[in-house]
């Protein structure tokens, strides 16, 4: 899987599975555009990044909720790169709470979920006609199923409404020759519960408690997702368009 002089953009790139996604690119020779708001963790990823293959990735601090932080990280790319061939929107973020709870969680989930990846993708979406490039989306296989040891309603919501955006932007760019496909991860080792609010004992029980009880008895790793969405990015994948791909260690079976 050669990404020799490929343009990868990359959001929620500062850790996890997207600072894996991040490295596994570099390791193929991409040109990687790394996205988030944590600019510091940013940096250290653009720096393994490129003592790898001595690519120097480009780094954007960027809010996804922000309107005009979104069309920025277009136009810096472009402007950088002249080109995007891949476009993983992997930023996300885990909002937990019940209908009891209100609107303004599910305004979030679907801020920065849905409208930034929806936004993002329409502005990417001439470069990547150009290129006959691609598209992976980050969801969960909460898009599918309800979480049921927890009140994470506005999250599901979201991820849901991202795996249809995924199927329904496969028919319509699939005109252009450009691939658009998902990755679903079921529990993941990452700081993605703790941005969620969990404290670090609660996190801690979460994992052994899905260990418990999920067929394999593990959680993956943000590096096995990452290989996913390598995978579905590259040319042995050119048939693959319109597909919700689950890695969960078997969670959807119980």
């Amino acid at each position: 899987m050669d990404f020799n002089n490929k343009v990868v953009l990359i959001t929620g790139a500062s850790s996890g599975i997207g600072a894996a996604a991040a490295l596994l690119y570099a390791q193929q020779s991409a040109k990687v555009v790394l996205v988030g708001r944590n600019e510091e963790s940013l940096c250290k990823v653009a720096k393994q990044c490129e003592e790898t293959k001595g690519i120097r990735p480009l780094v954007i601090k960027a809010d996804l909720s922000v309107e005009e932080d979104v069309k920025n990280i277009v136009t810096k790319t472009v402007n950088t790169f002249n080109q995007i061939d891949v476009l993983v929107n992997n930023a996300g973020v885990g909002v937990h709470g019940s209908i009891l709870d209100g609107v303004e969680l599910y305004d979030r989930a679907m801020a920065v979920n849905v409208r930034a990846a929806y936004l993002l993708t329409s502005l990417a979406a001439p470069y990547l006609i150009k290129t006959k490039g691609n598209i992976v989306n980050v969801s969960s296989v909460a898009g599918l199923r309800p979480i049921k040891d927890v009140d994470f309603l506005p999250y599901c919501m979201s991820k849901a409404a991202l795996d249809q955006f995924t199927k329904c932007l496969a028919v319509e760019m699939a005109r252009h020759k450009v691939r658009v496909n998902s990755v679903n991860p079921g529990g993941t080792k990452s700081q993605f519960a703790e941005a969620a609010g969990y404290s670090k004992e609660e996190v801690a029980e979460l994992y052994k408690h899905r260990c418990e009880n999920y067929p394999l008895g593990k959680l993956a790793e943000s590096e096995e997702v990452a290989d996913l969405i390598l995978y579905l990015s590259s040319n042995r994948a050119r048939s693959i368009t319109g597909s919700i791909y689950v890695i969960d260690n078997g969670e959807m079976l119980v």
